[in-house]
């Protein structure tokens, strides 16, 4: 699927956008369809507190860091709030690609929320907040290497503990930890490993009828299943069962997420599916119990493990809070971004402004030492998760005051890229449609086809299909849109989905010199 297009008229982009539709969960009737967001919330876990679900999901090294989603019903869901600005450590504020926070898991205790957390390389962290969509204050507890996954619980008695997973390993541990969670007060034991669940990890601690039990997705992302471990005893022996499996489905490695149950006694379980390109997307399934085992899904062949569904009746919750998904859109009408934009690496003040001119965002330009721009190795990416299987995005231009050899546009990003940028050279302006890929040492951003613009306004749209197909084109007066370059596949970065933004970058000066404006962002 190499085609190339060149300045095809309106009729054809009209035609492709007839297929861009809003991902909205509800069916009516009291239904709902998965997956319940349709966006890259990886390794998601939640928590009920009164009439509130909260969920946080993996962040890797995109700044602000773990995003908290709020719902009322477990299927409308917006952002709130991120756990942290920014990781306090200098490799940070460069892109690290599938580095930073892993498989975070949120829990309510003593009046107080919590999220714990690990990096591949600097160890185990915590977050508490009196208020989920306040300030969060971030511990750095642990200085250690390849701990993942980590889960506390209070218990009973009085006493905090810690499950965890190690990276490239098969094992669970346990540790005990000081009652007020900042402490791990032991090396760990192991406390469970069976080559029959290989890839254990992201595990989930709950204590329920006297038992512990332990959430632990196996067998991998594409392809893992959900396995449960109980027992009477903490330490163990913990004996083991699978509760949810792809089985005859087409949802592939459901697995890895949270347990709440309602006031009204129902069970439900968030876990995420591994959509390769849209990254790890979100699904809801109803848990039942049998024998003090859960089982998660529908059990369609009768053999006691559960298949998840398509669509299901909502759960029984006191009120609906209406249709909502993940923000999306941005007018930049206001001072600070939109919950829904990350950086690729540890912000910095001077990236950006809305202030300076009311109702425009405002990009600067950091240095890259490449001729065409190598995008996998600049940290001012302003960047959003794939919000549907297929949409359109269109953002507004301002270049009258670029710089020169500014290059600025929207980018399609994952460890392949594409964008459509206006670039400045002297009195002319040029746009053009890109290509880049990371290779090691070299410059593989290739310019497809550019050709020069003579207005100081102009509209970039991308539109994306259900194949992950994108199609780049321009507009002068947001009327009659212009394809330009060619095909484009998206593709996933390093463990997250492909994303969708803006950038400003300019390979011959200071980062605070030279800028970009945009009216707005708008997603169909």
């Amino acid at each position: 699927m190499k085609k190339i297009y060149r300045l095809f008229p309106i009729g054809l982009i009209i035609c492709l956008n007839l297929h861009a539709q809003p991902w909205v969960p509800e069916l009516g009737n009291g239904t709902y369809k998965n997956p319940v967001i349709f966006a890259d919330y990886s390794d998601p876990d939640i928590i009920r507190v009164g009439e509130d679900f909260y969920m946080v999901s993996s962040s890797f090294n995109c700044m602000p860091g773990i995003p908290v989603l709020h719902s009322k019903d477990l299927v409308n869901w917006k952002i709130i709030n991120h756990v942290y600005d920014r990781l306090p450590f200098e490799k940070y504020n460069k892109p690290v690609h599938g580095e930073g926070s892993w498989a975070p898991a949120i829990r309510h205790f003593n009046q107080k929320f919590y999220v714990y957390f690990c990096t591949p390389h600097e160890g185990l962290f915590m977050a508490e907040a009196d208020d989920p969509a306040g300030k969060w204050n971030l511990h750095h507890i642990e200085n250690v290497a390849l701990w993942e996954d980590p889960c506390p619980i209070w218990d009973e008695d009085g006493n905090a503990y810690l499950v965890r997973s190690k990276l490239c390993g098969n094992e669970l541990f346990l540790h005990k930890m000081s009652p007020d969670g900042k402490k791990i007060l032991d090396n760990g034991v192991s406390l469970y490993k069976d080559i029959s669940q290989p890839t254990i990890e992201g595990p989930k601690f709950y204590k329920m009828n006297g038992y512990y039990y332990i959430f632990a997705p196996a067998g991998g992302v594409p392809k893992g299943w959900q396995t449960i471990l109980r027992s009477k005893n903490i330490y163990g022996p913990y004996e083991s069962r699978v509760v949810l499996h792809q089985g005859n489905t087409e949802i592939n490695g459901p697995h890895q997420g949270g347990l709440v149950e309602l006031p009204s006694g129902e069970w439900w379980f968030m876990h995420f599916q591994d959509r390769d390109l849209y990254g790890r997307i979100v699904h809801l399934q109803p848990v039942s119990w049998k024998d003090g085992w859960p089982l998660i899904g529908v059990d369609n062949n009768n053999d006691g493990i559960g298949e998840p569904v398509d669509s299901y009746k909502k759960p029984a919750v006191s009120a609906s809070p209406g249709i909502l998904v993940p923000q999306t859109s941005d007018e930049f009408e206001n001072s600070t971004l939109g919950l829904q934009w990350q950086w690729h690496a540890n912000p910095k003040g001077n990236w950006y402004s809305i202030t300076e001119n009311q109702g425009n965002l405002r990009l600067y330009a950091v240095k890259n030492f490449t001729q065409n721009g190598n995008l996998w190795f600049v940290p001012n990416l302003l960047l959003q998760k794939f919000p549907a299987p297929s949409f359109t995005v269109t953002t507004k231009i301002n270049f009258t005051e670029m710089q020169d050899n500014n290059r600025s546009g929207l980018v399609i990003m994952g460890k392949e890229w594409a964008f459509l940028a206006l670039t400045k050279t002297g009195d002319e302006i040029k746009i053009g449609m890109y290509e880049g890929s990371y290779v090691r040492c070299e410059d593989d951003t290739r310019e497809i086809e550019s050709i020069p613009l003579d207005v100081n306004t102009c509209y970039l749209r991308v539109f994306v299909n259900q194949y992950g197909i994108c199609h780049f084109s321009y507009s002068t007066d947001n009327i009659k849109y212009n394809l330009i370059g060619k095909e484009f596949r998206a593709q996933k970065g390093v463990w997250i989905g492909a994303k969708v933004g803006l950038f400003c970058i300019n390979p011959n000066i200071t980062e605070s010199e030279g800028y970009t404006e945009f009216e707005w962002f708008r997603v169909e």
